[in-house]
């Protein structure tokens, strides 16, 4: 856990670096996965959540878009009155770490579809830029293939039908 100190003239303190920090040196130890903790200088009082939302605040004017919507403040505010509000923390609590779950597992499922992508790193892949050879060999330009660009390599046509270039020019409509 890093640990925070606010003083009274408003700078933040860095325990273990010795050093002053911003609002944005918080949120860039909390961007590298680190857990923090600020106390109030005076009486040692935890202002965590204090300087969080600040955090927050600060990300949503810089443009970011706001993730908590007046509409979803305006519900939590509501919630404080309400008996239901300690269960509702820990509903929102739980469905943001299990949302943040399902992130992670289709990021690393994006990763190992990439990797079984012979496309993905086409230019350190001997075995693709050996096929892609054989088919070039076979097919000299094109049966629709995509060239090193990316672009179609099919032949022009002058009809409106857009799937007329799949077509053999002899089973094209007139």
């Amino acid at each position: 856990m890093r640990e925070f100190k606010k003083y009274p003239n408003r700078r933040l303190y860095d325990l273990r670096e010795s050093r002053y920090v911003t609002l944005e040196g918080i949120r860039e130890a909390i961007m590298a996965g680190e857990s923090i903790r600020v106390t109030d200088s005076k009486d040692d009082a935890d202002i965590t959540r204090l300087i969080l939302l600040q955090i927050i605040s600060e990300q949503e004017t810089k443009g970011r878009g706001a993730i908590l919507t007046n509409r979803v403040m305006e519900h939590l505010i509501r919630l404080y009155d309400d008996a239901f509000g300690a269960i509702a923390s820990r509903y929102i609590e739980q469905s943001v770490l299990t949302f943040l779950d399902y992130q992670a597992q289709a990021q690393t499922q994006l990763r190992r579809m990439q990797n079984l992508n012979p496309f993905a790193n086409a230019q350190s892949n001997p075995a693709f830029e050996a096929m892609k050879k054989a088919f070039e060999s076979a097919w000299p330009g094109g049966m629709g293939a995509r060239g090193a660009d990316g672009e179609r390599s099919s032949p022009s046509t002058s009809s409106d039908d857009p799937g007329a270039a799949d077509e053999p020019a002899d089973q094209r409509k007139s």
